[in-house]
C-alpha cells in the first residue's frame, strides 16, 4: 500500500514541478529545453529526487533550480495536499545522453556486420 502511495505522490510530484518550473519559475538560466524526466520520493517521505534532464549544459539550469528551490516548495504546497512537502534534491539525468550514445553504438556494430557480410560475399565470388 505504501509502495502504491509513494508511486502516485511521485507522478504528482513531477506533474506539479513541471508545471510550477515552465509557467512560474522565471530564471533566465533555466533551459527552454529543460524536462524533469523522473521523481522519486523516498519512503518516509522526506525526500524527493528530482531528475533534470536538458539540451546541452545543464549546470546554470542545476543552480537556477536550486536557488528557486523555496519557491517550488511553497508552490508545491499550494497546489497539493500534502502535509509535509518533501526535501527536493536536483540530479542531472544523463539517461538520454547514454541511450544516445548505446544507440551509436549500437549503429555502429551493424554497419562493421554488414560490412564484414559484403566481404565475405565478395571473396566466396573469386
Amino acid at each position: 500500500m505504501a509502495k502504491r502511495r509513494n508511486s502516485r505522490l511521485s507522478v504528482e510530484m513531477k506533474r506539479v514541478i513541471s508545471e510550477i518550473i515552465r509557467n512560474d519559475v522565471k530564471d533566465p538560466r533555466i533551459s527552454d529545453l529543460m524536462s524533469i524526466t523522473d521523481v522519486h520520493v523516498t519512503e518516509d517521505l522526506k525526500y524527493a529526487k528530482v531528475y533534470v534532464s536538458t539540451y546541452g549544459d545543464i549546470e546554470p539550469t542545476l543552480i537556477a533550480l536550486e536557488s528557486a528551490k523555496g519557491f517550488i516548495k511553497k508552490e508545491i504546497g499550494k497546489r497539493t495536499k500534502i502535509r509535509l512537502i518533501p526535501e527536493l534534491i536536483f540530479i542531472k539525468d544523463d539517461s538520454i545522453e547514454k541511450g544516445i550514445y548505446m544507440s551509436s553504438l549500437i549503429d555502429k556494430v551493424i554497419k562493421e556486420d554488414q560490412k564484414n557480410i559484403a566481404n565475405e560475399g565478395n571473396q566466396s565470388d573469386e
